[in-house]
């Protein structure tokens, strides 16, 4: 994270760059790709969905049903959300 200077003096800077340079700036605009971390969020996510659904599982060969039941709903939510990064990071026009 940057200092409240050092972040006045980047943006001072790009700035500076968009009036210089206006063509190398939409050339790194178009060159732009999404973080890798938003292609890698669904994995994540799946394991620790997997995760939850064994907690739930052991809760529940364990007599404990309440428990087991909040685990698997959070194994379902998590799944829910999951899948739903995955259909929009696929969808047409991303």
């Amino acid at each position: 994270m940057l200092s409240r200077e050092d972040s006045r003096r980047l943006a001072q800077l790009e700035r500076q760059l968009l009036r210089d340079d206006p063509d190398f700036c939409a050339r790194m605009r178009e060159g732009q790709s999404s973080p890798a971390g938003h292609r890698r969020a669904p994995v994540v996510l799946m394991v620790g969905t997997v995760a939850l659904y064994v907690m739930a599982l052991i809760l529940a060969v364990a007599g404990w049903w309440i428990p087991a039941a909040v685990s698997a709903l959070g194994a379902t939510m998590t799944a829910a959300a999951a899948a739903h990064r995955l259909i929009r990071s696929r969808a047409p026009g991303r």
